[in-house]
């Protein structure tokens, strides 16, 4: 039992401890594609600046530099200042200006003026393609160039164009280091996060199997035991507080239960053991056959009362839980050999035939006495049920480390009207002779060792009804 246990409750802390983690995670998630949004835009935002400002500056320059020809060397060179007035940028190897365009069209839309690294007709075919708004930088990307640019245009006076364009690649690198880092630091979170959910968990559903295994013990053998307590103040161990005190008024109304079922059969065993006794006295005694006979109905009556306190007694007790047992291990092919040697010359009487089939010795723990019990009233439901001519068959067999009992006839089988309802008690058959508490106190009995009982008809005609008990190795490894 404690195998099992403890697998669900790591099975539960795993549980809470992926979903809690998967939670967080997304949470954190959406908490940087906020940031990162936020980051973005607010870099995108510098960069226009930027360009518009430089543009302003260069837009300036061409407006005041005269149209001769110093006027391309002019602006070129302030524009290729602008290019290095770009902070935090890498240049590539051999000192071009790969981070930086400028170009200048005519009015009819012919390049004038260029600086930066290229072709500059894809540049000025890819500025044209896209649909961009005036006085508002726009992204271009260039054929064959992976990053993109950010251009601003300007419109001078003449009618030229010119465009200042900016490459992106310092901003993507910004964002791209920007998600390395929270990556690393986000898979160590959860990984941190994680573990500290699971063995908290872990621990917290620990005393919670300590707890489950003290109560599943508890009642089965001894009702004085209680569930450990921790010294913390927390949840769990008002749990525990509150499951011992229920467990003490439990204990209290089994008690109760044993001093008034106790009593009662004192009470009424007593007059009737001592009417009886009078009874079989009066026998003695010359009295009339007429008479005799009428003692002789009165003792057996006795005799059905009795059984019927017995037996009400015992399974008012079995669904109680609280049939006192004393296990211990049993061997059920030489209690079922002693009880069919015992009922042997009853069923002859009857003219019914009682086979036994065995596979071997099976041990089982459990109270001999219980058993013995509930064999008895397996057999003295076969002797009041079947006519006779009949044949009673008991086979023992292990299946699946549980000692299986099959008793089955070839009688009539349960009716209909009550196979639903076989293992309730007080009910039985309309041509039944007994009380209807056999097999209900069978199944407590079965239940009460933690096994298993099942009845049916036979498909052929007749009843068949399997016991199953635990062996007494899988019972000794469940505890």
């Amino acid at each position: 039992m404690y195998s099992g246990t403890a697998k669900t409750v790591r099975s539960a802390a795993w549980r809470v401890s992926l979903w809690g983690t998967v939670a967080f995670a997304c949470g954190t998630l959406l908490i940087f594609m906020s940031l990162h949004g936020v980051v973005a835009s607010d870099v995108q935002r510098r960069t226009d600046t930027w360009l518009t400002g430089e543009a302003g500056v260069l837009s300036d320059v061409a407006e005041r530099t005269p149209k001769d020809a110093l006027y391309n060397r002019v602006v070129g060179e302030i524009a290729e200042l602008a290019s290095r007035e770009v902070p935090n940028r890498t240049r590539a190897t051999g000192g071009e200006n790969d981070w930086v365009f400028f170009l200048q069209t005519a009015v009819d839309g012919s390049p004038m003026l260029w600086v930066g690294t290229g072709d500059e007709t894809q540049y000025l075919k890819a500025v044209r393609e896209t649909n961009a708004q005036a006085n508002t930088p726009f992204d271009v990307h260039i054929p064959n160039v992976r990053i993109p640019f950010r251009v601003a245009a300007t419109t001078l006076h003449d009618g030229t164009h010119f465009y200042l364009g900016l490459s992106e690649q310092g901003e993507l690198r910004v964002l791209h280091q920007m998600r390395e880092h929270f990556l690393r630091l986000w898979l160590l979170t959860v990984l941190l996060g994680f573990a500290i959910i699971f063995f908290t968990t872990r621990r917290m559903l620990g005393d919670v199997r300590r707890i489950s295994e003290a109560a599943a013990n508890i009642g089965e053998s001894d009702l004085s035991r209680r569930v450990p307590v921790s010294g913390r103040n927390d949840e769990i161990a008002q749990l525990a507080s509150t499951l011992n005190r229920m467990l003490d008024r439990i204990e209290r109304s089994v008690h109760q239960l044993h001093t008034i079922t106790n009593s009662l059969a004192h009470d009424l065993r007593s007059p009737l053991t001592a009417i009886r006794a009078r009874l079989e006295l009066a026998l003695t005694r010359d009295v009339k056959e007429q008479e005799a006979e009428s003692i002789e109905c009165s003792i057996n009556e006795i005799d059905r009362l009795t059984e019927l306190l017995n037996q009400s007694l015992d399974v008012a007790e079995a669904q109680a839980d609280a049939l006192r047992t004393e296990p211990a291990r049993v061997d059920l092919q030489q209690l079922l050999k002693g009880m069919i040697e015992l009922y042997q010359p009853c069923m002859n009487e009857k003219g019914l035939r009682l086979e036994f089939h065995s596979r071997g010795p099976l041990e089982v723990m459990a109270d001999a006495a219980l058993l013995h019990r509930m064999v008895a009233n397996l057999l003295d439901n076969e002797m009041k049920h079947l006519p006779p001519s009949r044949t009673v068959s008991i086979a023992l067999s292990e299946e699946e480390g549980s000692a299986q009992l099959v008793v089955e006839d070839d009688g009539p089988g349960f009716s209909a009207e009550i196979e639903s309802d076989l293992f309730k008690a007080r009910v039985k058959g309309t041509e039944s002779r007994g009380y209807g508490l056999g097999l209900a106190f069978v199944q407590a009995v079965v239940g009460v060792h933690g096994g298993a009982i099942r009845a049916e008809n036979r498909e052929g005609g007749g009843a068949r009804l399997v016991v199953e008990l635990p062996l007494a190795e899988a019972a000794v490894g469940a505890d």
